[in-house]
């Protein structure tokens, strides 16, 4: 921290000249009205307004406090929280994560290390080398042949188009991230299951069933079940979710018997990959269905309009590098949205 802080002026400035700027690029010092016509429904917005608290509690509880008890050296009207905000946002974006093995503790600390050398590289899902980490160095290892002149690519890990504008301020060209997903919310779900209620009786019975996948942790207030383009990432809780949410008074009541005989592990995962979908029963594919319809209206704009705006290259070409971003974000999880529709016909 004392490094970070010291190199304060650099590091602003350097700041102003790089491309990828992580959680600073898309913070408070931006319109927010934009922002939202950008971003709403992909997930960023969300992201970034909890990354943002996070760094202002930080610096209130931890950041303040040691430049106070160091005046010396530091000053709260210099060294402010906005300043703080785009040293964590530089460390983010240009920052490494050494990979813990199975049997590492994920509690113990694993602090983030800046290597300039690899970061030189840039990042595509269809990567041509990748970083080995050992005791002793750290080596940029190509993964398949490279011809002379072809640039090497390394990866960031198997991130979404939200997650690397997110992260790194930058999105990858569609159809080019085949890591790509798009999220529904765990409580539209629910939103779908109780609009499909007609009287008190369903309703309150959607409520129970809710309480109980909460009790049970299949989902959550901030949660959402994952969808890319061949799986789905959380495969177990949408499944369950799906099938307690469908199910009759007396139906439910004979699953919290047999889940009680089970210990939980009684329920089989009915979606394997997003190609089991279809066989899902006609109740959880409505459910699913309309849970989908819901995620599509809380963009600001609809998939033919993002189609009509990447087929005229020469509007495209008109947009700045933060609105071709943010279309690639939002066409991309629009189109894993449609093919989930079609999958729950």
């Amino acid at each position: 921290m004392l490094l970070f802080l010291t190199l304060a002026p650099q590091l602003e400035s350097s700041l102003k000249e790089k491309g990828r700027k992580g959680c600073q690029d898309l913070g408070a010092d931006k319109n927010p009205e934009e922002r939202a016509r950008l971003l709403q429904g992909t997930g960023v917005l969300e992201a970034v307004e909890k990354d943002l608290a996070n760094i202002e509690m930080e610096y209130s509880s931890i950041i303040l406090p040691f430049m106070k008890a160091h005046p010396n050296i530091f000053n709260p009207k210099v060294h402010t929280l906005q300043l703080y905000q785009k040293l964590v946002a530089f460390v983010m974006a240009y920052s490494f994560q050494e990979p813990l093995d199975e049997e590492e503790d994920e509690e113990e600390p694993n602090p983030p290390v800046m290597v300039p050398l690899a970061d030189l590289l840039n990042h595509v899902a269809n990567h041509n080398a990748n970083l080995e980490y050992s005791p002793e160095s750290l080596k940029m290892v190509t993964t398949q042949p490279v011809c002379k002149g072809q640039e090497i690519f390394n990866t960031y890990g198997e991130m979404a188009n939200w997650q690397l504008l997110h992260m790194y301020g930058f999105a990858e060209v569609y159809p080019g991230n085949t890591n790509d997903t798009a999220d529904i919310q765990m409580l539209t779900l629910l939103k779908a299951a109780l609009q499909a209620t007609n009287t008190e009786m369903e309703e309150k019975l959607v409520l129970d069933q809710w309480d109980f996948l909460c009790h049970q942790e299949v989902v959550g207030e901030e949660g959402a079940f994952v969808i890319g383009w061949e799986r789905v990432l959380t495969e177990e809780e949408l499944s369950v979710a799906l099938q307690v949410l469908t199910l009759s008074a007396e139906e439910f009541k004979e699953f919290k018997e047999q889940e009680a005989k089970m210990d939980g592990k009684g329920t089989s995962c009915l979606i394997q990959s997003v190609t089991t979908i279809p066989k899902l029963n006609a109740a959880q594919k409505k459910l699913l269905f309309d849970a989908t319809v819901l995620t599509l209206k809380s963009f600001t704009s609809d998939l033919n309009e993002e189609e009509i705006m990447l087929g005229d290259l020469q509007a495209y070409s008109k947009l700045s590098c933060r609105e071709q971003f943010a279309l690639q974000v939002r066409y991309g999880q629009k189109k894993i949205l449609h093919q989930l529709l079609e999958l729950a016909k």
